[in-house]
């Protein structure tokens, strides 16, 4: 496995990288302290993993570091870590594409499960900000059902959708446009918007925002492709 940290604090750096041995014993983890060498390092390996974004970066706003990470190496998951814990910088980072927001004060042990949650295909958002949205829809009754059967993984197909649906939603979780999820399905543009609206019904939701607080809520995950 290999995972790309970009944060500029050389003790967040140490702390990540005791934790992170524990996801994998061959565990490959690369460092940089700013976003110029983030990018370098996404040019220099492009079998990443996973991708670790600090917010605070010294040389370049976090969330249009994160919208460059995400056009550049749209195929690694991007999850955010910050000492902010806000709901709107939260819902900024999920605009932009992130897989899942972690704040530094996070436990490691709960970092663990986040960063397992989000490299099995799922999206973690911190409990205070699922609680904060508390009045979003809820996911129709059958979703809730499908979630109890037997601790099993929740899917998509679970949720009732079809297996186009569900490349459309796992790709939406990534923050990605329409337009780039016609060229990455390679299907028309009107297609996706059908999709999208057989996505949103399903999940009882108004828009993608919150269909990504309803994926993470869920705990959905997706399918290897």
């Amino acid at each position: 496995m290999k995972i790309l940290i970009v944060d500029d604090h050389p003790l967040i750096r140490e702390a990540l990288r005791h934790v992170l041995t524990v996801l994998d014993a061959d565990i490959n983890l690369i460092e940089a302290q700013n976003f110029a060498d983030g990018l370098a390092a996404v040019a220099d390996h492009a079998d990443l993993d996973l991708i670790l974004l600090d917010l605070g970066l010294p040389d370049m706003d976090g969330i249009e570091a994160l919208a460059e990470l995400r056009r550049r190496h749209p195929a690694a998951p991007v999850v955010v870590l910050s000492a902010s814990e806000q709901p709107a910088t939260v819902m900024r980072a999920l605009d932009a594409g992130a897989m899942g927001f972690i704040p530094k004060t996070t436990s490691s042990h709960l970092l663990l499960n986040a960063l397992r949650l989000v490299l099995a295909g799922g999206v973690y958002l911190p409990f205070e900000v699922l609680r904060q949205h508390e009045g979003t829809p809820e996911p129709a009754l059958r979703l809730a059902a499908a979630a109890s059967q037997g601790g099993k993984m929740l899917t998509p197909h679970a949720l009732g959708l079809t297996s186009r649906q569900g490349d459309v939603l796992a790709l939406m979780v990534q923050g990605k446009s329409n337009k780039l999820i016609c060229r990455d399905l390679d299907i028309a543009e009107g297609t996706v918007k059908i999709h999208v609206t057989a996505i949103l019904k399903s999940l009882n939701v108004l828009n993608r925002t919150q269909a990504v607080i309803a994926v993470g809520k869920l705990g959905l995950q997706f399918p290897p492709p």
